[in-house]
């Protein structure tokens, strides 16, 4: 028997969701989940799943590539490091003006087939002795730069493909497929650049962008225009308002302070925690694998969690709850830096903990955010939440490797823990943990 394309869409991607349906059905009398048997979200979370994988493929091979191929030196790879989230501190605002403007799934299908063709790039350069660290950061730069577009539509385009009522399952089920592409794709990545080597391994991510355009081009739910030319205020107009509605949203307002603080303070912590486990700890290769499988681990389960959280105590208070998990959870890695003795299970421990609660965080703050905002600004406001967010995560690993060489590399994780668990207090000062459900548009805007 051969399946219609959107049964094979599907059927892609209900495997993955057997520990979802099994938590969906729990306190609702077993009744079957409603969004994995919908073809056109079975798609897009096709789409996402393969191109996850890819991604952390890249995220091990390029530095690879420059280190191993190249001889670069740890300037030339903190550089292309950077180089992958500074397009969402020059295009953050552009990028959300830009989806507004255009149909997002084309978008999309656009970005992905444009990705695939410039890491075709880096293995094509060193099959003809041309690659040089000048070509991969600037490879790292046009990828980052069309991530940006697409994760600002994608964000934009998921509210009108699904519903409002359904953002928590569907931000749930996609975060449990990056957080099972956490855990499959390092392990992925250390088999094929050691069977085809770096370069050729970022052949995989290609590949999956153009699945994942060919998953996206199967959707058939209709998109609504976009603003007709005549009645655009004009681009600068448009970021305003974009950061307007940021700005003058208590709610959005939180979740971006608090979003912004976490991501700062992370990039300290992420620059220099793997020399922290090599140099302090003594960590051999092994563990270190070890403890970043655990955060993986963890991310899934946070998924899974993340809508039975918010059924029981309401979506405002599984915010707080969860960021504040996150910054407690935390502190066993200062914990670590006084008893290093036990320092591996604690330092497991916390990358465990700590990423289950930011995933049900996350969830459930996105799922706020795209619920309170009108489609017509969703690409702006996410744009601004990319721009102010996001922005940070090069400020901050430059941060945490100039404070790692002036106060020490355990002080500076004490000093980053100490930030991130301080992110939940911008959400005391909003109406967040009043907040039951998703208020209407409408009341929304009011408040």
């Amino acid at each position: 028997m051969s399946l219609t394309t959107e049964e094979e869409s599907a059927a892609a991607v209900a495997v993955l969701d057997a520990p979802a349906r099994a938590i969906d059905g729990a306190g609702t009398g077993g009744a079957a989940p409603k969004l994995w048997r919908r073809p056109d979200f079975a798609a897009l979370w096709a789409a996402e799943t393969i191109s996850q994988i890819g991604s952390q493929i890249t995220a091990i091979a390029l530095p690879l590539v420059a280190v191993v191929a190249l001889d670069a030196s740890s300037f030339a790879v903190g550089l292309l490091a950077a180089a992958t989230w500074l397009p969402y501190l020059l295009f953050g605002l552009a990028a959300g003006v830009w989806v507004d403007r255009l149909r997002r799934r084309p978008l999309m299908i656009a970005a992905d087939l444009a990705r695939a063709a410039a890491l075709a790039v880096v293995p094509l350069a060193a099959a003809n002795g041309l690659l040089g660290v000048p070509a991969l950061i600037v490879v790292a730069l046009v990828v980052g730069s069309l991530s940006v577009v697409f994760d600002v539509a994608y964000l934009a385009y998921l509210p009108g493909l699904v519903g409002r009522e359904h953002l928590i399952e569907a931000n749930g089920k996609l975060e449990a497929s990056a957080s099972a592409a956490q855990i499959i794709g390092p392990g992925l990545a250390g088999t094929l650049v050691g069977f085809a080597g770096a370069p050729f391994a970022v052949l995989f991510d290609a590949a999956s962008f153009v699945v994942s355009a060919l998953c996206i081009g199967r959707i058939r739910a209709p998109e609504p225009p976009p603003v007709p030319p005549a009645e655009r205020p004009g681009f600068r107009t448009e970021i305003r308002d974009g950061l307007r509605s940021v700005a003058d949203s208590p709610i959005l307002r939180a979740l971006a302070a608090a979003s912004a603080t976490t991501n700062l303070a992370g990039f300290m912590f992420l620059a220099i925690y793997i020399l922290y486990m090599v140099r302090d700890l003594g960590l051999a290769p092994d563990a270190i694998g070890f403890v970043l499988a655990a955060g993986g681990a963890g991310a899934l389960l946070g998924a899974m969690l993340a809508e039975p959280l918010r059924r029981r105590i309401g979506i405002g208070p599984a915010i707080l709850v969860a960021m504040f998990a996150f910054g407690a959870t935390g502190m066993l890695v200062p914990l670590a830096v006084l008893v290093p003795r036990v320092a591996l299970p604690l330092v497991v421990g916390a990358e465990f903990l700590q990423w289950m609660a930011i995933v049900m965080h996350d969830v459930n703050a996105i799922s706020l955010r795209q619920g309170i905002v009108p489609d017509r600004m969703l690409g702006r406001v996410n744009g601004t939440m990319k721009f102010i967010s996001w922005g940070l995560r090069p400020v901050g690993s430059l941060l945490g490797g100039i404070l790692g060489g002036v106060i020490g590399l355990a002080g500076t994780l004490v000093l980053s823990e100490a930030g991130m668990f301080l992110a939940f207090a911008w959400y005391l000062l909003s109406p967040i943990p009043r907040l039951r459900d998703i208020p209407p548009l409408d009341s929304a805007a009011d408040e």
